[in-house]
């Protein structure tokens, strides 16, 4: 993923999903902080970037809310 960044660079569509993965592994490790963090990251750069009605952007969206459901918020 660091590769992806400093390659493509932090905005690239391959490096939002490499860091959406890897907060989907920390979802299912039970380290749910961590993920949102990502998670929050990969929507902000996604509304910015792609819009906030683009396929992607609202699936980044519900990635995030799963994860609030997921800390009981």
């Amino acid at each position: 993923m660091e590769t992806k960044k400093r390659v493509l660079g932090q905005e690239h569509p391959d490096t939002l999903t490499s860091v959406n993965n890897l907060a989907s592994k920390f979802c299912k490790q039970g380290r749910l902080q961590e993920a949102e963090e990502l998670l929050v990251q990969v929507m902000e750069t996604r509304k910015r970037v792609l819009g906030q009605e683009h396929p992607d952007t609202l699936t980044s969206m519900a990635n995030l809310a799963s994860t609030y459901r997921n800390q009981g918020r």
